[in-house]
């Protein structure tokens, strides 16, 4: 789960990182009363779930409260389009205002679980104020990493060798490491799938400052932490992944035009390459699950055909405690209730395949009947 920049560094105050002074403007009105609290010449930040606001004028110094108004005007209730959004944009709804800093140099610090070491690192980097993937493309060399052993936690030697390595001088060492242990508490005690700070900013007094923020939290943890769920954004989401997580089917929308529904994250994976491979690209990940019910089912499938971009459908199931007959009929269901005419590919094995293939035959709608997944590849592909 995503939150805002403002949210974000709420809770990074909370936890003793230093932010800039500023509030939160959902009215031209605001956005000049908050200006004028911090002086006249404020900083205004389009609250969006994506990077690359500046670039794509959502982002801009203001000198006065007059200046703010009349961007606040040209900026809420617009969508907007950065490279990580997409065609569609998202909506700016809020935006944060905030004190202008006078920047010495611009820094790099984020924390992550790395998957493979099976640990969290952290990423310290000079290179600051840049996407940290063009940094990694570009000088990775410049990107340093420090693994946190889980069960002795952050250590100050740690902190040192991160700051000694970013370049810091000597009397910034320590309240880096500070910093650095702080933001380490809070990617732990939240349960954080990302912390970072970009950029983490020396001023001109010669102070850390968090100037931008980014928090991710892992969402199978959230149960934990009744503070989190109510900051969630959806209208930053994706509308058919929202559906799709309150009726808690696992769906992430791609750019392809294969729809693909299967039952198992492994069987998901290896449908998506097989297409992939094939030529053409899959429009979502739709893993019902292994347990899955006739209702589970058909709300996935419809789901899945709710897509636009979906011209054709490959069904990929292995029947087990998810029996064939069972996720036919909820197939069924879905296509006469949506009245579709797509091309659908369906390859079943296992626990009553048999039974599952007659009720799809039987249905009248119209079903393409494969015996393997290459060859329900080859037909999804090609189907017209």
């Amino acid at each position: 789960m995503k939150v805002h920049e403002y949210q974000a560094k709420e809770i990074m105050a909370r936890y003793g990182i230093a932010v800039p002074k500023g509030g939160v403007a959902s009215s031209p009105e605001e956005a000049r009363k908050l200006a004028q609290d911090l002086g006249g010449r404020a900083v205004i930040k389009a609250q969006v779930h994506a990077g690359g606001r500046g670039r794509a004028g959502g982002v801009k110094v203001v000198n006065s409260p007059q200046e703010a108004e009349g961007f606040a005007s040209n900026l809420l209730g617009r969508r907007l389009v950065t490279h990580q959004t997409g065609p569609e944009g998202v909506p700016v709804r809020k935006l944060l205002v905030e004190e202008a800093i006078g920047i010495k140099k611009e820094l790099y610090l984020g924390i992550v679980v790395d998957s493979g070491a099976r640990l969290p690192v952290i990423m310290a980097s000079e290179a600051g104020g840049m996407e940290i993937e063009e940094v990694a493309e570009r000088t990775p060399e410049k990107i340093l990493r420090s693994y946190i052993d889980a069960t002795t936690g952050f250590q100050p030697f740690q902190g040192r060798q991160l700051a000694y390595g970013m370049g810091l001088t000597q009397e910034l060492v320590r309240p880096a490491v500070d910093l650095m242990g702080k933001l380490y508490k809070l990617f732990e005690e939240k349960d954080c799938s990302l912390a970072e700070i970009n950029p983490m900013v020396i001023t001109e007094d010669n102070r850390l400052l968090a100037l931008d923020a980014k928090l991710n939290f892992e969402d199978d943890a959230l149960f934990r932490h009744p503070d989190i769920p109510p900051l969630r954004d959806t209208e930053q989401e994706e509308p058919l992944e929202v559906e799709a997580s309150n009726a808690d089917i696992s769906y992430v929308k791609l750019d392809g035009d294969v729809g693909c529904m299967v039952n198992g994250a492994g069987l998901a994976m290896a449908t998506m390459d097989i297409i992939k491979s094939k030529g053409s690209a899959p429009a979502n990940f739709l893993d019902v699950g292994g347990g899955a019910s006739q209702e589970q089912v058909y709300k996935a499938f419809k789901l899945l055909l709710a897509d636009p971009d979906v011209k054709k459908v490959l069904v990929n199931l292995f029947g087990g405690i998810l029996r064939c007959d069972v996720a036919a009929s909820g197939i069924v269901q879905a296509v006469k209730e949506r009245a579709v005419n797509l091309p659908i590919v369906v390859r079943m094995q296992g626990t009553n395949a048999a039974e599952g293939k007659a009720i799809l035959a039987e249905s009248g709608i119209k079903v393409i009947i494969a015996d393997d997944l290459t060859e329900a590849a080859d037909k999804a592909v090609s189907a017209r």
